[in-house]
């Protein structure tokens, strides 16, 4: 009988499988168990001092407004304390405990001297101050300052906030570099400017009905671990945080 080449190619190489898996299966129960790495799990960090009281402020002001609010499961906590070359912005996450935190601008009329700290608060129209209390982080919209977040304030201290265009927005003078040139942040008009890469965040994770809260907590920047009991944390260039406006 004739046999097809091709067929006793294939048989060939059929079998020649069959053999090696075998011997693999074989070879395999011969070798000495071998312990499998065990599973790497994530450490649980510490959170700082500063994390615990940013994230106990957004608890605190969420449950106070959570009534007007869309969603409770991050808040934006603006400590205006804290000098304009410092990361003072925090996007506190109520669900997981985290903290982020971003350099933002004040208003210009909140600080006149233009020494990066802010000096006091108004709810002024024409003021270009910056408003302290509890704002509601409404849709995204394109403006003056193209992509921005639309604010309404929830207090007395900012309620002129929609009135007076108050909102968040991208800035040039918001970005490090600006930091790392002037030693400090440039001044909106009583809006919450951000680096555009930090405000494209704000964006995705901090509008849609949220809160944002603006006030002088002055929190402290340092570690708990590095921070001795009872030391103010430093500022820029070894300023201290000023006192509450």
């Amino acid at each position: 009988m004739m046999v097809d080449p091709a067929d006793a190619v294939l048989k060939s190489a059929a079998f020649k499988r069959r053999s090696l898996l075998k011997v693999g299966v074989g070879s395999a129960m011969l070798l000495p168990a071998v312990a499998s790495p065990a599973r790497l799990f994530a450490q649980v960090s510490t959170s700082s001092a500063q994390e615990r009281a940013v994230l106990a402020v957004a608890k605190q002001q969420v449950e106070r407004n959570t009534a007007v609010l869309w969603k409770t499961d991050i808040a934006g906590i603006a400590d205006f304390g804290l000098h304009s070359a410092v990361p003072r912005f925090h996007f506190a996450n109520l669900e997981n405990g985290t903290v982020r935190s971003f350099l933002v601008a004040h208003g210009k009329g909140s600080d006149p001297d233009h020494d990066g700290w802010l000096n006091h608060y108004s709810n002024v129209e024409g003021s270009n101050a910056t408003s302290r209390g509890a704002y509601i982080t409404y849709e995204w919209y394109s403006g003056k300052y193209g992509t921005s977040i639309r604010l309404g304030g929830l207090d007395s201290t900012n309620d002129a906030a929609l009135r007076r265009y108050i909102v968040m927005h991208s800035a040039w003078y918001a970005e490090p570099s600006h930091v790392a040139e002037y030693g400090k942040l440039g001044r909106s008009d009583g809006c919450f400017a951000m680096a555009p890469d930090d405000f494209r965040e704000a964006l995705w994770h901090l509008s849609g009905g949220r809160l944002l809260f603006a006030d002088s907590l002055s929190v402290p920047q340092m570690p708990a671990m590095e921070q001795q009991a009872g030391e103010p944390a430093a500022g820029p260039a070894g300023t201290m945080p000023r006192p509450p406006v």
